[in-house]
């Protein structure tokens, strides 16, 4: 077996040490990363650059490259919190959150790639326990998750201000009362509802009621005004002209027996 040339030792070490090289210096950042640099012989993380975007990458094989997702991600949290009342809450909630992509060297120099455990988590959970502490119980059930939800968001995007991260959105999905509050939250609103739809049946029969008798009023007025206008001359008026009407009707044998006591004469008939 033919020994090695001298000068092919050295050719090989040169090979592998660019092929470490290459391999060092080589990045890959997937679809929704960026890369943070650190310059290790130039003052560490680079702040006033744009990060590294998608894609293949070189750089020195001495420097690093800290990769961070910058799309929107989601955090699902629950907390238990105290009402106004003093009584244990427990919020199931969500926030919407990324990293502001032209801040990331920023955001690694400050808080680095734990930052949701060191300032999200933090912000979410002290907003969540001051909005809820201005609230009871009941509010909290019926008619306050709206209001509790943007609460917290305008909180935690307060106290995330100036972090390097935007958050989208926060969604209160659940609270959940202790049970005995809830049953007796659930029995006052049945309360409250029959009651209200007892007050609904008195106002309407007593509408009922008051149009009887203005309907009964009116009818009276009427017959008092009717009574008031009819003479003896006015009905014997009428009677004549009923009478003439009878007598010409083509099924009517009309005879004349007399005169009634109101001077109109007497029709009778064979029908």
């Amino acid at each position: 077996m033919d020994k090695v040339p001298k000068i092919g030792i050295p050719l090989l070490i040169l090979a592998i040490a660019i092929i470490v090289l290459i391999a060092k210096s080589a990045i890959t950042i997937n679809s929704g990363e960026a890369g943070v640099l650190y310059k290790t012989f130039d003052g560490g993380v680079v702040t006033d650059e744009p990060p590294l975007g998608e894609g293949f990458q070189i750089i020195a094989p001495w420097n690093k490259v800290h990769i961070y997702e910058v799309r929107q991600q989601e955090l699902f949290e629950k907390m238990k919190v105290l009402s106004s009342n003093g009584l244990e809450i427990q919020i199931d909630a969500s926030a919407w959150y990324k990293p502001v992509p032209d801040q990331l060297g920023n955001l690694h120099q400050t808080l680095g790639q734990d930052y949701l455990d060191r300032v999200i988590k933090p912000a979410i959970r002290s907003a969540a326990r001051s909005v809820v502490g201005r609230y009871t119980p009941e509010q909290l059930y019926s008619s306050k998750r709206d209001a509790i939800q943007d609460e917290i968001f305008t909180e935690t995007k307060k106290i995330l201000e100036n972090q390097y991260v935007f958050l989208e959105r926060v969604l209160v999905r659940d609270v959940t009362l202790p049970v005995p509050i809830k049953e007796a939250i659930e029995r006052k609103l049945k309360q409250e509802q029959e009651s209200l739809e007892y007050e609904f049946k008195l106002v309407t029969a007593q509408k009922q009621a008051e149009e009887r008798i203005i309907q009964a009023q009116g009818k009276a007025d009427a017959n008092k005004i009717l009574s008031a206008s009819l003479t003896d001359k006015i009905l014997q008026d009428k009677g004549i002209e009923a009478t003439i009407k009878l007598s010409e009707s083509s099924n009517s044998k009309v005879i004349v027996i007399g005169s009634g006591d109101s001077g109109l004469p007497i029709i009778l008939g064979d029908q």
